[in-house]
């Protein structure tokens, strides 16, 4: 996994809305692997980021059509509980319109409506207030694309 900092101001649109006097959004973009893992556990890089911010709310988003994160408890056989549950809402064969790619391929761009690309998350005191046993997950079923972006935001409270 490549970690790269982004501080540009400008965006694919052009530049970027001026910013508020006080205050402003932090942001990093993270490169994901899931060659090996179609579920990718990203809590350790999420309270890395958010260490020593204060409070806000941190935004985490992936910018691909066929991937999504999901809240969950991890190495408890959640993880294969989910893939399997997934593999059966969405089998791998023919029956997709969007049919380019591999077998099932068009099964890859129903995942982002059952399993979101965006979350938004609280941050009290530089710390991503989750639940004892959340995790923050990338979950990728795509075989044709293993390389995957995240965006972590974050947005200290004081912004309004």
């Amino acid at each position: 996994m490549r970690m790269t900092a982004d501080a540009t101001a400008t965006g694919p649109r052009g530049p970027a809305p001026k910013r508020q006097t006080g205050w402003s959004m932090r942001s990093l973009e993270i490169e994901i692997d899931t060659s090996e893992d179609r579920i990718v556990e990203l809590t350790a890089e999420l309270a890395r980021f958010c260490a020593g911010l204060g409070d806000g709310l941190v935004n985490v988003f992936v910018p691909h059509a066929t991937a999504g994160l999901a809240l969950m408890e991890v190495g408890s056989g959640s993880d294969a509980d989910l893939l399997d549950t997934l593999e059966r809402l969405l089998p791998r064969d023919d029956r997709y319109r969007h049919a380019h790619g591999s077998p099932g391929h068009g099964a890859d761009h129903l995942l982002p409506a059952l399993v979101s690309p965006s979350l938004t998350l609280p941050v009290l005191n530089g710390r991503v207030a989750l639940g004892t046993w959340q995790s923050l997950v990338l979950v990728d079923l795509n075989v044709d694309n293993p390389r995957r972006r995240v965006r972590l935001s974050f947005v200290p409270a004081s912004a309004g």
